[in-house]
């Protein structure tokens, strides 16, 4: 039986997605520096950053400080990457994919292939799901 999230992230709009990504990646970071990082895929004003940082810390997923020099806050996620990605990703299976998941790998490794190293590890994720399955370690 699947594991419940015990508290799932708010659905996000695109850009406030973005930037949270970008959180994510970065770890601590300032609005400038998320600004310039998302400035090819996502061009934004300052400000449009600092509001989408404002909403995301409304919603309890960011955190700002203030910077030890200047007036810039540094910002950092309010949760580890690995929960929030399971927490989106779970959203999505649910929502768009209707609870399948080989349709959601499916899609996903139609639209980026992986590489031989990436089936490697997919492989040996799959061979230890496999023996957990098989011995119940996943049941309590």
């Amino acid at each position: 039986m699947p594991k419940k999230n015990k508290k799932t992230m708010p659905s996000l709009p695109e850009a406030e997605l973005d930037v949270l990504s970008c959180v994510l990646q970065r770890g601590k970071t300032t609005a400038r520096e998320i600004r310039e990082t998302l400035s090819d895929a996502r061009p934004m004003a300052h400000a449009s950053v600092v509001t989408l940082l404002t909403r995301l810390e409304a919603k309890g997923l960011l955190r700002k400080e203030k910077a030890a020099q200047g007036k810039a806050f540094v910002y950092e996620a309010t949760a580890k990457p690995g929960t929030v990605y399971r927490s989106l990703v779970g959203g999505m299976l649910s929502r768009v994919f209707g609870g399948n998941g080989l349709a959601m790998a499916h899609s996903l490794f139609e639209t980026q292939a992986p590489s031989d190293a990436e089936i490697d590890q997919l492989q040996a994720l799959l061979d230890t799901m496999r023996v957990k399955q098989s011995t119940g370690a996943d049941h309590e």
